[in-house]
């Protein structure tokens, strides 16, 4: 009996160490993919532990195996397919073969393309974009506000950079009450991992592009949020960060290569200055730091001049848009990127769906500077970006300036008209995204003072400016602070938790300013929605005098007519010089009141905008 079971004890250890010695095959990336793509190639990243020592073998009607790339570390491959027009959807294995133990087998599917006309539509100068920072505007799933094994654990709503529990639920509750409002298109900051020790809500440090965070929900949710906006009118705008990547992602925990991403001898910072990119005369070493030191020690800075690193980013968007249909791209931080890869990036992603819409996040300070990274080469960069349009950061400081400065030739109202002046700069100025605020800057109540005046003048010339206009989530109920530190401005939204003492989502939660700042918007946005010269039409400004701006939107079925007066006191002005544009119109309709006005004379309280659709 002792010999039966030392002998049955014998054979247990010994399987248990074959098992341990048989490697694991941990990813393989993407992990589906689609027949009747644009492209044909398709590049797989596998990482499983010494998976190169083991050949790769497959056999599917339509698919071939190009080559198999073996990197310095031996626990990647990269393997390259072939996808031909031949192929149709199903499930092939691909096999890791090596002599003397059992394969490693993966199931590769290719699924049908999905050519739903609602899919990929691009969000355009006819929409109005919301920006939601996902763990801040509602709680809609408490069990997902901690996951086992996650680095950052529970919710904590008491500090700013902890974690507080929104998620996609929450977000999908709430749809009605942004449509309701006139949004018609709705970015997300990242909603994929972020698996960071601390501060890891804000999702710009992302550690698997291929998950969406277990805190926010799941991949299929994700995809249901995407139909769910769809069928009721609206659209979804991904947040993407090719930059850099949260240090506890695989790929940078064990990189496939040293040169994944830019290696430096210490620790080296960027020195985020983006006239070093543009400058004729910058030092070499200036540019190098700006475009490849790391955005934060928790960031790694990819090197996008390595072609895997090119296919990986590339191939993740591009499987994003077909998985889940969203219908744009935010590129954040996009003057740090490799210029050339960026440009490639863009023409290869509309190759595949060619109305999606992209614009890329250019916090810089001069028209100049901002067209420098717009397609068309109309700055004498010597080569084109592919890239539409930019978040209009110059736009909204020239507003800053025109609510809050004093008059002078180029300052007060007057810088406000010199840069609409500069829109020849652009191949085509109305694809950029113009804004107020965002998460990483004061919110726009606090900057003007919290004047109601200023306000609602400031998002009437939102709504009413060329471009695609983007607002942040609470400026319509008020929402105030400043960004230092940043945590202030991505505050919870009032009513987003079921613990929260009002909601703001609502009439009755709100107090009487707050409905009137959100009726205000309410009315312009979806006045906006449905005028097609506020959308398409083209634009008409005069040089400002006496400190009131006057500018038209116009098409065959409408014209509109904005006056602001900058100044702190009421003014009246008489309406002659805008002849040539009001033309024959006697009277018109004032937005906001719904009021007839006489067009002869117009009388304009301090700091305030009229909102006129000229009656003919």
């Amino acid at each position: 009996m002792k010999k039966t079971l030392f002998f049955m004890a014998c054979c247990l250890l010994s399987a248990m160490a074959s098992s341990a010695q048989i490697p694991a095959l941990e990813r393989v990336e993407p992990m589906f993919w689609w027949v009747g793509m644009h492209n044909p190639d398709l590049q797989l990243i596998v990482h499983g532990d010494h998976i190169s020592s083991r050949q790769v073998q497959l056999n599917y009607p339509g698919v071939k195996l190009v080559a198999v790339h073996k990197v310095e570390n031996p626990d990647y491959l990269f393997i390259d397919l072939r996808i031909f027009l031949s192929a149709v959807p199903g499930t092939f294995p691909i096999k890791f073969i090596k002599s003397g133990e059992k394969p490693l087998v993966y199931n590769y599917t290719l699924k049908e393309k999905n050519h739903a006309t609602d899919r990929a539509q691009g969000v355009t100068s006819k929409d109005l974009i919301y920006l939601i920072m996902p763990d801040r505007f509602s709680n809609g799933d408490p069990s997902n506000d901690s996951i086992a094994g996650m680095r950052e654990q529970g919710i904590n709503r008491a500090k700013m950079f902890s974690r507080h529990g929104g998620d996609l639920q929450g977000i999908m509750d709430h749809l009605d009450y942004l449509k309701d409002l006139g949004v018609t298109a709705i970015w997300l900051t990242p909603a994929v991992e972020n698996d960071e020790p601390s501060a890891s809500y804000h999702g710009y440090a992302v550690t698997d592009h291929y998950r969406v965070d277990r805190r926010y929900g799941s991949n299929e949710l994700y995809k249901r949020f995407v139909e769910k906006c769809h069928s009721m009118g609206l659209k979804v705008v991904m947040d993407l960060v090719h930059n850099h990547a949260g240090t506890e992602g695989y790929t940078i925990k064990d990189m496939p290569m040293k040169s994944w991403v830019h290696q430096w001898p210490t620790y080296t910072k960027s020195n985020f200055r983006d006239a070093a990119v543009m400058d004729p005369h910058a030092s070499p070493a200036d540019r190098k730091q700006m475009l490849d030191g790391w955005f934060d020690h928790r960031m790694a800075d990819m090197n996008e001049n390595n072609p895997y690193v090119q296919n990986y980013l590339t191939q993740n968007h591009i499987w994003w848009v077909e998985y889940a249909g969203v219908d744009g791209f935010r590129l954040d931080t996009y003057p740090y990127n490799d210029a050339e890869y960026m440009a490639k990036w863009a023409v290869d992603v509309k190759a595949e769906f060619p109305h999606l819409s992209i614009f890329g996040e250019t916090l810089v300070w001069s028209a100049a500077n901002q067209a420098f990274f717009t397609e068309g080469n109309t700055v004498n960069r010597g080569f084109d970006t592919h890239l539409p349009g930019i978040t209009d950061g110059v736009w909204k400081e020239a507003v800053y300036e025109a609510l809050n400065g004093k008059d002078g030739w180029t300052d007060g109202v007057n810088r406000l008209y010199s840069v609409m002046a500069q829109d020849f700069l652009y191949k085509d100025a109305t694809k950029n995204t113009i804004f107020l605020d965002n998460h990483d800057m004061s919110r726009f109540l606090s900057v003007v003072g919290e004047d109601i005046n200023k306000y609602k003048s400031g998002m009437a010339m939102l709504m009413t400016m060329r471009g695609v206009p983007q607002m942040y989530y609470g400026d319509e109920i008020l929402m105030k602070n400043f960004s230092n530190p940043d945590g202030l401005v991505r505050a919870d939204f009032p009513g987003g938790w079921k613990a929260d003492t009002v909601n703001k989502f609502v009439a009755a939660g709100r107090t009487a300013a707050e409905n009137d700042a959100f009726n205000y918007v309410r009315t312009l946005a979806n006045y906006r929605k449905n005028t097609t010269a506020l959308q398409t039409g083209k634009l008409m400004q005069y040089i400002p005098q006496n400190g009131i701006y006057v500018y038209f939107r116009y098409d065959e079925k409408k014209t509109v007519m904005v006056v602001y007066n900058s100044q702190d006191k009421e003014q009246k002005t008489k309406t002659d010089r805008y002849s040539e544009r009001i033309q024959s119109a006697k009277k018109a309709t004032n937005i906001i009141t719904n009021q007839t006005v006489d067009l002869s004379e117009l009388t304009i309280p301090a700091k305030s905008t009229l909102v006129l659709e000229l009656v003919n």
